[in-house]
């Protein structure tokens, strides 16, 4: 006798959508966002991401996202890790990227607040994501130093 399939509250990984995920680094810090108040999951603490739109490829939209979100002008390098949101209803795309020069001015709605972590001060952090819990202990650590010349954590 055949068993009936068993049911998930994860969507199946080809009904995902896509987004992506912004790594922007100054002096061994991250850039997280405590997500705000027009932000889906407002209150969670982040790195910056957003969907990718359609006709969109991924690297356009880690520049989209980081303009929109941060005001911030990036030029995406390498595209580093994924995996899929704590639902399973999105496929994130982690990319690193260099900040073309700038300050930061965040969206009010999209961030509540702002601060430059090491992978330690991220994981004391409450409440994340438990994908990117998963980053900031394994993939992280390997990334080694962002390049000469970026700027230091202020702004």
């Amino acid at each position: 006798m055949q068993r009936p399939p068993r049911w998930s509250l994860h969507r199946p990984v080809a009904l995902a959508r896509e987004a992506v995920v912004g790594i922007i680094r100054r002096q061994g810090r991250m850039l997280v966002i405590e997500r705000g108040p027009a932000a889906m999951l407002s209150g969670y603490w982040s790195p910056p991401s957003g969907r990718v739109e359609p006709g969109e490829t991924q690297s356009e939209a880690v520049v989209r996202e980081m303009q929109e979100e941060l005001g911030l002008a990036v030029r995406p390098l390498a595209k580093v890790w994924e995996c899929l949101t704590d639902d399973g209803g999105y496929r994130l795309h982690w990319w690193t990227v260099e900040e073309d020069g700038g300050p930061l001015a965040p969206d009010a709605g999209e961030v509540g607040a702002m601060k430059w972590v090491t992978a330690g001060e991220f994981l004391a952090l409450d409440p994340t994501f438990r994908g990117d819990r998963d980053f900031f202990h394994n993939i992280l650590p390997t990334l080694g130093q962002p390049a000469p010349g970026t700027a230091g954590p202020t702004g």
